[in-house]
């Protein structure tokens, strides 16, 4: 009997705490933007950063084996201010960007893609590199559904 009571006890030690980590309905971490998308709490961070920054700062930078591509506020024609006004922020167009630029294909727009895994090969999310504030910033990112341009596409 002893063990069932220090097991139950560890259960409900468990799901307190896991309680603790799930935001719950009115907290700023699970907050819904105006688009209904979730707010994560990096967008709340950014967007507290570049209130108090100017559009050159750089949020984040993203990794192609030795080579970055940098993130910056931008204004609302690129940077982040663009992607989230123009494409929406949240943690999936952050992964998504991050996948893009560390693994994807050249997209011959400066940037990188990635693409369906079948033939005729779809391009599925595009990411463009190059703005006012320099040529390694992202410029927009956004989520992409047709075919990818014949002379790009390798042979099935």
């Amino acid at each position: 009997m002893p063990f069932n009571t220090s097991v139950k006890a560890a259960l409900a030690a468990a799901a307190a705490m896991s309680a603790l980590l799930i935001p719950a309905a009115g907290s700023a971490s699970a907050a819904s933007s105006a688009s209904g998308e979730t707010v994560t709490a990096a967008a709340d961070s950014f967007d507290a950063k570049c209130r108090s920054h100017s559009r050159n700062y750089v949020l984040k930078k993203y990794h192609r084996g030795p080579q970055f591509f940098t993130l910056r506020c931008g204004t609302s024609t690129w940077g982040w201010k663009h992607i989230k006004a123009r494409h929406g922020w949240n943690s999936t167009m952050d992964r998504k960007i991050n996948a893009a630029i560390w693994s994807g294909d050249p997209n011959g727009r400066g940037g990188y893609s990635t693409y369906l895994n079948q033939c005729p090969r779809v391009e599925k999310f595009r990411t463009i590199i190059g703005t006012p504030a320099g040529t390694n910033d992202l410029l927009t990112a956004y989520k992409v559904n047709q075919p990818a341009v014949a002379s790009a596409a390798a042979p099935c």
